[in-house]
């Protein structure tokens, strides 16, 4: 018999229709288990821990995060694997953040959701939950086959922090273009094992520590210079600077400057593409070069998700600005691919 741990955190997946108001709200996992009666017939113990009051992941943030790392720190020893139940507007950024507070995992950490309701004739959740938990206990050679933090959704298995929700009307709501499927689910599920995490005889760690103080510049044509004098001089030890193509911005002296300023006042700023496709080059061209001179960091293909609760999660662990800037250039979950 399989013991799954399942960490209900709310999300479309259980919730109901308000007969007064007609929108939806979140309601309980009773639900949930009223409408899958094919729970009882599967080889699985399942333990069940539901936030109260359930969330709508829109409200999600870091305490929540640090509750679910240390729920899984807990129960790590007594479960075969771990399936988290969460709203998808959000399962991008928890998917990140675990993979990051949990060091050396070698058991599945399976985030899902749906984008109807389980009580809906047409719902995706009664699939997502099933094969989640189906991967949740797959083993060969008597060790999981799945070792890291993972989104399941439309029978796709992503790298968590890979992976971003790109569509709210379709199943087939979240992506990961700059990293392999981990895993397809059809008659069988096929494992892509040749990019699966490996992470037997490693000691796994739960971290507890967030800084929360990152900031975003999104560039576009024509942005002020008081926009950007705002994010620069804000209260963060760290921004986002979302850039066109393959990290370009505009190379005007007074741009430049402010950015310049911003670093040697010891601000990190991370270089990641406005492209969900594709990653950032600093120097291929001449809007980059710039850049690099003055000190702005290669986000490379990190996700917009990744790049921000990376940071958080290594400004939390590090108080060097230096060590922050070192180490979110490099690969420490699989969450970026360098290409220099």
């Amino acid at each position: 018999m399989h013991n799954i741990f399942i960490i209900y955190t709310g999300g479309t997946i259980g919730m109901v229709k308000d007969p007064e108001s007609g929108t939806f709200i979140p309601f309980d996992f009773a639900l949930i288990a009223k409408n899958l009666p094919d729970l009882s017939r599967l080889n699985y113990k399942l333990t069940v821990h539901s936030f109260d009051p359930i969330i709508d992941s829109s409200n999600m943030r870091p305490s929540i995060w640090l509750e679910m790392a240390q729920l899984i720190k807990d129960n790590y020893e007594l479960y075969d694997g771990f399936v988290i139940l969460h709203g998808s507007d959000t399962m991008a950024f928890s998917a990140s953040m675990l993979s990051f507070l949990l060091e050396g995992l070698q058991k599945p950490v399976i985030l899902s959701g749906s984008q109807l309701p389980i009580g809906e004739i047409r719902t995706d959740a009664r699939e997502n939950l099933m094969t989640a938990l189906e991967i949740a206990s797959a083993k060969k050679d008597d060790r999981s086959i799945i070792q890291e933090v993972c989104i399941l959704f439309d029978n796709k298995l992503f790298r968590g922090n890979r992976s971003f929700k790109y569509n709210s009307d379709k199943f087939e709501a979240f992506r990961s273009p700059n990293f392999p499927v981990l895993a397809e689910a059809g008659i069988h599920i096929r494992y892509n094992e040749e990019v699966l995490q490996n992470n037997t005889g490693k000691e796994f760690i739960s971290h507890h520590n967030i800084d929360n103080r990152v900031g975003v510049l999104k560039l576009f044509p024509g942005i002020s210079i008081a926009t950007i004098e705002a994010v620069l001089n804000s209260d963060v030890r760290s921004i986002v600077m979302e850039t066109f193509g393959s990290g370009n911005t505009m190379t005007d002296e007074w741009f430049l400057d402010l950015l310049k300023k911003a670093v040697e006042n010891g601000k990190n700023i991370l270089d990641i593409s406005q492209c969900k496709v594709g990653s950032v080059e600093l120097g291929r061209y001449e809007t980059s070069q710039g850049l690099q001179a003055i000190g702005i960091l290669n986000g490379y293909d990190m996700t917009f998700e990744t790049a921000v609760t990376k940071l958080m999660y290594l400004q939390g662990e590090l108080d060097s600005q230096e060590e922050v800037a070192y180490w979110v250039q490099q690969s420490i979950r699989g969450e970026l691919t360098k290409n220099d």
